[in-house]
């Protein structure tokens, strides 16, 4: 399988479809995606969350 990367869209819908409440497997299906794609996108994408 060749590589290609998530396109704008496909980053749109999965912060989407996550901040919606679907699981990663099921955003990873719709999108025809890999699971560990997905958890590495919403890593990489998430908000650092640091202590006061």
């Amino acid at each position: 399988m060749a590589y290609t990367q998530l396109t704008e869209t496909e980053r749109y819908q999965i912060s989407s479809l996550k901040t919606a409440g679907f699981s990663q497997l099921f955003i990873a299906e719709s999108l025809k995606r890999s699971p560990s794609t997905i958890s590495r996108e919403l890593k990489r994408n998430q908000e650092v969350q640091t202590y006061c």
